[in-house]
């Protein structure tokens, strides 16, 4: 299947790990299921990556986190411009920060430069803000203080915002108890929904539209709406059963923008007044168009066991 005719996918992250026992060994990569991939990287399943399977550098740590991508080519794109920010064309010549070692005497080729925290930080806020990648709903998860700290000081020094439409996460590992005991809750990537249960109340709505019909007239142009034709995104608020053509939402979205842009960040709903993510609304519009197995299984009713069933008719009976 062409990545054309996927949905959005519920998470395709670029992460960044680092060793526990030397800081300074770095490692970039992406995954749509980071927990799985960290086991990988730490011998714990099978896989990983040659770069990290010396005993001497495991285990290994996330420390930050990218996630947002419109699909897995647009993480990879993006992990490689991490990965090589002093091959990649996203970063002019006149911004580059990184680039290769002087080649020494007798060396065919000069050294790739090797990866610290700075210089990822640094590259990373270049890349987000770059064309390229400057209208995709990014967010960063830090999920220890240093890459944070250091995020902060570049924009402190460059005295500058992070760009519209990114997200700044952190969440650092819990304090033991006062007994020693490790926090139960999880945290970090082991916190992360892989799948897409968040927004189940929004799909399960916009189906149930869908299959009995009721679309009704386009929210921004008021023509009737083709059931079951055309893309037709559908407002994400709560009790909010707008929906309107595409072309008339993009339209809504990109009034005040430059010309030259095409991918809205967000807009308002016209009927209720919320405020919606236009990824968001395009993850929902994707899912139904194209991964009707995807809902299904999302949609699907759980079996209730025979000790719930027992137990919902001893409440009855004792009302």
């Amino acid at each position: 299947m062409s990545q054309l005719s996927r949905p959005i996918p519920a998470l395709y992250a670029v992460y960044v790990l680092r060793s526990t026992k030397r800081h300074a060994s770095i490692y970039i990569g992406s995954t749509p299921h980071p927990p799985r991939r960290l086991n990988q990287h730490n011998g714990m399943a099978r896989g990983g990556a040659v770069r990290t399977a010396k005993d001497t550098l495991r285990p290994w740590e996330v420390m930050i986190l990218i996630t947002g991508f419109p699909s897995s080519i647009a993480a990879l794109k993006f992990e490689w411009a991490l990965t090589n920010p002093h091959l990649t064309t996203h970063i002019s010549t006149e911004e580059r920060i990184t680039t290769r070692a002087p080649r020494k005497k007798g060396q065919r080729k000069s050294r790739k430069p090797i990866h610290s925290l700075r210089s990822v930080v640094s590259n990373l806020h270049l890349l987000v803000g770059v064309s390229s990648f400057a209208r995709w709903p990014l967010t960063l998860h830090f999920f220890v203080p240093e890459p944070k700290k250091a995020w902060d000081n570049w924009l402190k020094a460059k005295e500058t915002t992070p760009r519209e439409g990114i997200k700044i996460m952190e969440d650092y590992e819990p304090d033991e108890g006062s007994n020693g005991t490790k926090y139960a809750e999880p945290w970090g990537i082991r916190a992360l929904p892989l799948d897409y249960a968040p927004i189940k109340p929004y799909v399960e709505k916009a189906h149930n539209v869908v299959k009995f019909e009721r679309e009704g007239n386009c929210v921004h142009c008021h023509e009737a709406l083709e059931s079951g034709k055309g893309l037709q995104p559908m407002c994400p608020h709560d009790g909010c059963e707008a929906m309107g053509h595409l072309d008339c939402w993009s339209k809504h979205a990109l009034k005040g923008e430059p010309k030259e842009i095409l991918l809205p960040l967000s807009c308002t709903c016209p009927s209720c007044g919320g405020k919606i993510n236009w990824s968001d609304m395009m993850k929902e519009l994707t899912l139904r168009v194209r991964g009707p197995k995807e809902v299904a299984k999302l949609l699907k009713k759980k079996r209730r066991t025979k000790k719930e069933i027992a137990a919902e008719a001893e409440a009855e009976e004792d009302i």
